[in-house]
């Protein structure tokens, strides 16, 4: 029977890998509340990780924990065990590092996983299981699949090196899309950015629908979803859906104001055609108020257009084209029903997009009815 104390006491505790398990066994295909935290090693760690240290070249990240790893490879009869609380007093990487790549590598493959998976699943410290992650990126058997899976629903610590490992086994794809569904944050970031850097097929339809969930940090990949699934060619196609649609205005709202972070529609060669197909589907939709939002925040009207990846002859007819929807009566109706006057939202909306843009729904209010 095992003991299990407290998150951050000193005594026994369950491994990362079981935590992760139990959540998702609650939460089934949704991603974890807060990410998994707190993680069961909680204070431990930190008060661990609070210890002085020595400022060091970054090149050398990495090269403590790979020297560790040498030593342990070099003795033939050590267990993976004797690494459980090897690394508290390193730096260990949380994305791919070529030292600790470099002493998997040297030593026996087959040990090497067997070790990986050990640590993947038993270890109750985030260092050594992320060491044992690393280890397990490094190699391609697709049996480990469903232990990658599930530690890396604790996407914000451990995603980077589940995407690389989910990444080189075959049926990669079809399990980075089971973890991009259960994953958010900064974690859905490291997964969706590994689905679209090797190659999108049985992951394009969910990639085109629902790879942003609302999340800030959609910025960072938008633009390459829209690049990897062919955007273009599946908004002008014939099999354009609700989804596909409502999808693509949000990819298009990010894409108009995600410079620093991500690909712009400045620079997205299919921009204005894509703006066009979206703009004439919006106008056959039902409205509501996601879709008016959408459509209005990311609104091409006060930006030079360029920067739209439009010549202003375009940019200037699908301005027209975009407030011609808004302004229809049943969708000024819906935005009036839909949103709270009194809310925060609304009161920034109504100053700085609605007032910016004359859209009508917020114009009659005042009287100023165009």
């Amino acid at each position: 029977m095992s003991v299990t104390t407290e998150p951050g006491s000193l005594g026994p505790q369950i491994s990362l890998f079981e935590h992760a398990l139990r959540l998702h066994q609650q939460h089934g295909d949704s991603p974890l509340p807060r990410d998994g935290e707190p993680y069961p090693d909680g204070d431990l760690h930190h008060r661990r990780r609070q210890r002085p240290r020595t400022r060091k070249d970054r090149r050398l990240d990495g090269a403590d924990a790979a020297g560790i790893l040498d030593m342990h490879f070099g003795k033939a009869d050590a267990p993976p065990s004797e690494l459980a609380d090897a690394f508290h007093d390193v730096d260990v990487p949380i994305h791919h590092n070529e030292h600790i790549a470099a002493a998997a590598l040297r030593a026996d493959r087959q040990r090497v996983r067997q070790t990986g998976c050990w640590l993947v699943r038993h270890s109750t410290d985030r260092c050594s299981t992320t060491v044992g992650l690393a280890l397990l990126a490094t190699d391609w058997a697709e049996e480990d699949i469903p232990l990658i899976q599930t530690i890396g629903l604790l996407s914000d610590r451990f995603g980077p090196l589940a995407a690389e490992a989910l990444r080189r086994r075959r049926g990669g794809e079809e399990a980075l899309l089971w973890l991009a569904q259960r994953a958010a944050g900064w974690g859905r970031v490291y997964v969706i950015e590994a689905l679209c850097g090797r190659g999108v097929y049985a992951s394009r339809r969910w990639l085109l629908r629902h790879a942003c969930d609302g999340d800030y940090l959609n910025g960072y990949f938008a633009g390459q979803v829209a690049t990897a699934a062919h955007l273009h060619e599946a908004i002008v196609g014939t099999e354009v859906d609700d989804d596909l649609i409502g999808h693509t205005g949000r990819l298009l709202k990010i894409m108009a104001d995600c410079g620093g972070m991500g690909m712009t529609l400045q620079h997205y060669p299919p921009a204005s055609a894509v703006l066009a197909a979206h703009v004439a589907h919006l106008g056959r939709q039902a409205p509501t108020v996601s879709r008016y939002v959408d459509a209005a925040v990311g609104h091409l009207a006060d930006k030079a257009p360029d920067r739209s990846g439009c010549t202003a002859e375009q940019r200037d007819h699908l301005v027209r084209q975009y407030l011609a929807v808004l302004d229809r009566q049943d969708w000024c109706d819906m935005v009036r029903a839909g949103l709270d006057p009194d809310s925060d939202f609304f009161s920034w909306f109504a100053g700085n997009v609605a007032e910016r843009l004359q859209l009508r729904a917020f114009t009659d209010l005042t009287g100023d009815d165009r």
